[in-house]
């Protein structure tokens, strides 16, 4: 744990060199405002609120930070905007916003905003122009042109009151009708949206949501679809960074990249069925499974950047998952072996405090608990509240806690960047134990993981030395000679990062 935080130090002091776009991020952060600190007393997370934190962010080695939708909206959640180019009130306004963004990167820290353009709110000045042209009969309005309106009330459409008329709507039930996307106005608009938050606020880019939905069922529509979301974003503000919601399996999401979109979310690695926790809690050969399955997710993507995380604001949380309500070193080693992957690392926010949560979707957005008396009220709807692990103001003083084992996770990775930036070879994946190499033109570093949470693990490296010990109990990694070769000796849920020597 000295070395451990030894390495944390290092971090802070050197600092890190400013990170255009984001698409070369190794550490993000992803936060719903609305949970996260509240500046004004009124109860909700807000913009201020946010900014107040961002030394936090920066101390824990985040150098990404993705806002789930800040538009206006009628819901809590945000995901049905009445007006694109505006803040919600409920969390400030767009100087606020504006100013978040200076406070960001004058930190290094790269700010991207959730973008729901598949649908909009029943209530935007859009679909209200649509309606009332329907129902005075006006089909043939250009507002009707925006939506997808049918006679036909089939598969995932929605009734339009007081007409005939239904609209599509692929989140049934959620006042969330279906943009005509094929529409050269809506496009037009859409370019303008873009341009206002990426020149006029400032933001990097955007997470792209429900990217599988744009043209449902057509994997080849969407691709195209966001080919000319990422040109577009290029050339209003080359760097522009783009990661896409693609809820699918692994050979789909491999499709999507022709997009040309900078990354996807790496859904096969996340959740309970996902490679990482399924390799966790696997009883035998855990590092046979876990290599098979990253390797195939390398292979699949290729040159394209992976995205991976554990949770987010859609699934269960992380300490749930791996049942590490009570049991911090299999927590800690959930977020040891997410930070092994390659590619831009996303962690929500509340997983460095082991925050939990299941169900119903405001369980899974629950007040972040900085102390006893600092946190926002919880969403609306929430049916649990648990906070198994202390509080952020207590793991911060404690250096054996999971917050403080997920900042060396970050620190290690920003420190040295071949973790997230190198091509992944496997140099040992057999029982419990884990060898992998990651090469970078500027830098070599091996990646020692023993998967066993009671026994220690002995590797063969060579001449090497331990440049990260991210280990989750008392006891660290050490080297030792024996015979002319040296060993790396791990301990239980220990993951080591290691500098090849001569």
């Amino acid at each position: 744990m000295k070395r451990l935080l030894c390495l944390v130090m290092t971090i802070l002091i050197a600092g890190s060199a400013a990170l255009a776009g984001g698409s070369d991020v190794p550490n993000w952060y992803e936060v719903f405002v609305r949970s996260y600190q509240d500046s004004d007393g009124d109860g909700l997370g807000d913009l201020n609120g946010l900014r107040d934190r961002l030394d936090y962010i920066a101390d824990m080695g985040w150098r990404g930070l993705w806002l789930m939708p800040v538009m206006p909206s009628p819901s809590y959640h945000k995901y049905d905007v009445t007006d694109y180019c505006a803040v919600d009130p409920e969390y400030g306004t767009l100087e606020d916003m504006r100013a978040l963004v200076a406070a960001c990167h004058a930190r290094d820290i790269c700010l991207i905003v959730d973008m729901p353009i598949n649908h909009t709110s029943t209530g935007h000045p859009w679909f209200l122009a649509a309606s009332e042209a329907l129902r005075a009969g006006n089909d043939d309005d250009p507002a009707v042109a925006f939506y997808n309106f049918t006679r036909e009330g089939k598969g995932s459409c929605a009734p339009l009151e007081g007409t005939q008329w239904y609209y599509e709507e692929q989140f049934a039930g959620g006042g969330m009708p279906d943009l005509n996307l094929d529409n050269p106005a809506v496009r037009q608009e859409i370019r303008a949206i873009f341009d206002f938050w990426l020149n006029d606020v400032g933001v990097d880019g955007f997470r792209l949501d429900a990217v599988t939905s744009y043209y449902t069922g057509d994997t080849a529509a969407n691709v195209e679809f966001l080919a000319w979301l990422k040109a577009m974003a290029e050339e209003l503000k080359p760097g522009s960074f783009m990661v896409g919601e693609c809820w699918a399996n692994l050979n789909t999401i491999a499709e999507y990249y022709a997009s040309g979109a900078d990354s996807f979310f790496l859904f096969p690695a996340a959740q309970a069925e996902g490679f990482l926790v399924s390799a966790l809690r696997a009883r035998k050969a855990p590092a046979e499974k876990f290599a098979k399955a990253y390797q195939k997710a390398l292979d699949a993507i290729g040159s394209g950047r992976l995205a991976p995380f554990l949770c987010n604001h859609d699934t269960g949380r992380t300490v749930g998952l791996v049942q590490g309500r009570t049991n911090p070193d299999v927590a800690k080693f959930a977020e040891g072996l997410l930070g092994t992957l390659n590619g831009g690392v996303f962690t929500y926010y509340g997983e460095e405090i082991g925050m939990v949560g299941s169900g119903d979707d405001p369980n899974k957005r629950l007040a972040m608990y900085w102390s006893d008396g600092d946190m926002t009220d919880q969403p609306p709807g929430t049916t649990a509240i648990e906070y198994p692990y202390p509080s952020v103001e207590e793991q911060l003083d404690d250096p054996a806690s999971l917050l403080n084992y997920v900042r060396a996770v970050n620190a290690a990775r920003l420190e040295h960047p071949a973790i997230a930036d190198g091509e992944n070879s496997f140099l040992l994946a057999e029982g419990n134990l884990c060898l992998m190499r990651r090469e970078t033109a500027g830098e070599s570093c091996l990646i020692a993981v023993n998967f066993s949470a009671k026994e220690p693990g002995r590797i063969e490296v060579g001449p090497c030395a331990i440049a990260a010990d991210l280990e989750t109990g008392s006891e660290g990694a050490s080297l030792e000679e024996a015979d002319g070769t040296t060993w790396l000796s791990l301990p239980p849920y220990g993951i080591a990062v290691l500098l090849p020597g001569d």
